[in-house]
């Protein structure tokens, strides 16, 4: 009789009832395919929505992982950028009007 080689491969997932997030073999996956953490999913997700049925074991009410990604950390990271893009063009026209055209225009062919 001929001997079939088996695999005991398996593939477990878990899903959130409340927000959708997925484990698979208990590695959480963002939607994007990639490698997630449970305490940047607590503080991304889970803080802002609270539910009891939430099965983040990482997730606690109130807690906040400093050291992983916040809404507050993303928030200062597009402010800085517009406040840079912001002093650019006041730089700029603050050239322009004590400078003069001619000036600037001589300064970027230089």
């Amino acid at each position: 009789m001929y001997s079939k080689e088996t695999s005991d491969l398996s593939v477990s997932r878990k899903e959130c009832p409340k927000c959708g997030a997925v484990w698979l073999n208990n590695q959480h996956m963002w939607s994007t395919g990639r490698k997630g953490d449970e305490e940047t999913l607590s503080n991304l997700v889970c803080g802002i929505k609270n539910d009891p049925t939430c099965i983040n074991k990482k997730h606690i009410k109130g807690h906040v992982y400093g050291d992983k990604d916040t809404w507050e950390k993303r928030s200062k990271f597009v402010k800085q950028k517009l406040q840079n893009e912001l002093n650019k063009k006041i730089d700029f026209l603050i050239d322009k009007i004590i400078v003069g055209d001619d000036a600037i225009a001589n300064q970027r062919a230089a």
